[in-house]
C-alpha cells in the first residue's frame, strides 16, 4: 500500500557529508510521522531520526547534534542532512511513515551509506 524510495547514499570519508531523499506514494493518508532507520551489518535496525506532520524532531543520541530530518508534507517526502558523518554510520539506511503508533509494514530498498576512516 505504501511505496517508498530512498536515494542519496555513496560513500564518503570520515567528516563528510550526505543528504538522504526519501520519497513516499500510495497510502500515504492519516500517517502522524515520518522517520529514518539504519541497519549496520550485524545490527539490528534502528530508529535514528524522526519528525511528526508538526515538525517535532527526535534523534537517537548517537546522531543527536549532527543529523538533521526534516520533511515536505504536500510532496510526501523526508530528508535526512548527515553532517560530521562517522565510520559506525556506515549502514542501509531506511524511511517510513508511522500511523499512530506504528510504523508502517512497506519497507523500500534503503540507501547505502559508507563512511571511510
Amino acid at each position: 500500500q505504501v511505496q517508498l524510495v530512498e536515494s542519496g547514499g555513496g560513500l564518503v570519508q570520515a567528516g563528510g557529508s550526505l543528504r538522504l531523499s526519501c520519497a513516499a506514494s500510495g497510502s500515504v493518508s492519516s500517517f502522524r510521522a515520518m522517520g529514518w532507520f539504519r541497519q549496520a551489518p550485524g545490527k539490528q535496525r534502528e530508529l535514528v531520526a524522526s519528525i511528526t506532520i508538526g515538525a517535532n524532531t527526535v534523534y537517537a543520541d548517537s546522531v543527536k547534534g549532527r543529523f538533521t530530518i526534516s520533511r515536505d508534507n504536500p510532496k510526501n517526502s523526508v530528508y535526512l542532512q548527515m553532517n560530521s558523518l562517522k565510520p559506525e554510520d556506515t549502514a542501509v539506511y531506511y524511511c517510513n511513515l508511522k500511523y499512530g503508533l506504528l510504523w508502517s509494514d512497506s519497507w523500500g530498498q534503503g540507501t547505502q551509506v559508507t563512511v571511510s576512516s
